[in-house]
């Protein structure tokens, strides 16, 4: 028997509970919680500190240990996410659109929760709050399992959304956690179909890949970010080296940082010695084709694992490609799926870039860094979906939600 049969129970019943709140009652929770995480701090920066000294101790890289962190500023920003989400308008209930038939039957197409939804993800303690507070907004009760690395800081966010819920009137098991981060544990919770409606990975390459092949329960992706910058032939230099500085640097561990550099063979010459002086204070390593390397002046060569990899370092791949078609075609071998850029002046060459690039996200002239939910409006965000069923990019609310015809007759028989 599957250990999680009465976390999925309730969960179930928990989703039913949610089905018959309104807009008002779930905003009053999320204000619950918000004011919790900021009354609560102490309490989550302390479990946090136990599994930063257990990162420091396991050797764990510096721009990990960044992921894991909590401060107060990291907390304040992670409550002041679930009253943007509070701001935002409730899908559940809309009709996205309503016809009427030969028969003379309206119908409408109205969107309903998902009900019951599990997260496995990695590292990112603010993952837990974000995702909690979205899957309820959206009508959702959600059962997470975090990572060992972030056990405690995990648990104890958990106990203080739960402890909120049931001051505001709520089950608190509309959010649960599972506290066994083992992995036999993993594979039991991704085969929970009876209970599980569908269930979201969010972390490494190999955490998704685990989840995609094991899992029997449906599944959306959110992406691994092997993403590129493409600089062309028509690029204005001081811009091309601005986005490419800001989307290798100013968070290099998360999934929208920029992990190849592509830039045209007529600029090269030119660019590349200064990219690599405004990368040098941030010890970036570049690992660099033979063409490329000819203008720089310390680079390790790049080797084909290179161009696969998605770093989460201050690690820079970069290749000098002869034109745009080369460009795209790197892309579409080494990218997965999730944020590309293109940096040009040439309209012909951005709208090429965008019409055949397969991505979620496809920028031109800007950072791979605005993938992100905050920064498209969405409020926080549950993860970036790089597959193309169901949902794409930013997941937000209306993400989390599907639909269902609703159809008004007066007697009609077919």
């Amino acid at each position: 028997m599957n250990r999680f049969v009465n976390l999925g129970e309730s969960a179930q019943k928990a989703s039913k509970f949610l089905a018959l709140a309104d807009s008002a009652s779930k905003n009053r929770v999320l204000n619950a919680w918000s004011t919790a995480l900021r009354k609560q701090t102490k309490l989550i920066l302390d479990a946090n500190q136990k599994d930063i000294e257990s990162a420091k101790a396991s050797g764990m890289k510096e721009t990990m240990i960044d992921r894991l962190l909590l401060t107060p500023e990291r907390l304040d920003d992670i409550a002041n996410g679930v009253e943007q989400i509070i701001a935002l308008p409730d899908p559940i209930g809309t009709v996205d659109e309503m016809w009427k038939n030969e028969a003379n039957l309206n119908i409408g197409k109205k969107r309903v929760p998902l009900v019951v939804i599990g997260i496995i993800y990695e590292s990112r303690p603010n993952v837990t709050v974000d995702a909690a507070a979205l899957t309820f907004k959206a009508g959702n009760a959600v059962i997470l399992r975090g990572g060992k690395e972030a056990f405690h800081s995990n648990l104890a966010l958990v106990k203080v959304l739960q402890e909120a819920s049931k001051s505001a009137g709520f089950p608190k098991e509309v959010v649960q956690f599972i506290e066994d981060a083992s992995h036999e544990t993993a594979r039991e919770f991704m085969r929970l179909n009876e209970y599980l409606d569908v269930l979201i990975p969010r972390g490494s390459g190999k955490l998704i890949q685990t989840v995609v092949e094991n899992a029997t329960v449906p599944v959306i992706e959110t992406g691994v970010g092997n993403c590129h910058i493409y600089i062309d032939k028509a690029a204005e230099m001081d811009m091309a080296i601005d986005i490419l500085v800001n989307a290798k640097t100013s968070r290099p561990s998360v999934c929208n940082a920029a992990e190849t550099l592509l830039i045209h063979e007529d600029v090269a010459f030119r660019f590349l010695p200064e990219i690599e002086k405004r990368l040098a204070p941030f010890s970036v390593e570049i690992r660099a084709d033979k063409r490329a390397g000819e203008f720089l002046q310390n680079f390790v060569e790049a080797t084909e694992a290179d161009f696969e990899t998605e770093f989460l370092d201050f690690i820079l791949a970069v290749k000098v490609v002869s034109d745009i078609d080369e460009a795209i075609a790197h892309i579409s071998r080494y990218g997965t799926k999730h944020s590309e850029a293109i940096v040009t002046g040439d309209y012909f060459a951005a709208n090429q870039f965008q019409n055949e690039v397969d991505a979620a996200a496809v920028y031109v002239n800007a950072s791979t860094r605005f993938t992100d939910g905050f920064e498209f409006g969405f409020g926080a965000e549950i993860g970036i979906s790089t597959q193309k069923l169901h949902a794409r990019g930013p997941m937000g609310l209306r993400e989390l939600t599907t639909t269902k015809y609703v159809i008004f007759g007066e007697g009609q028989i077919r």
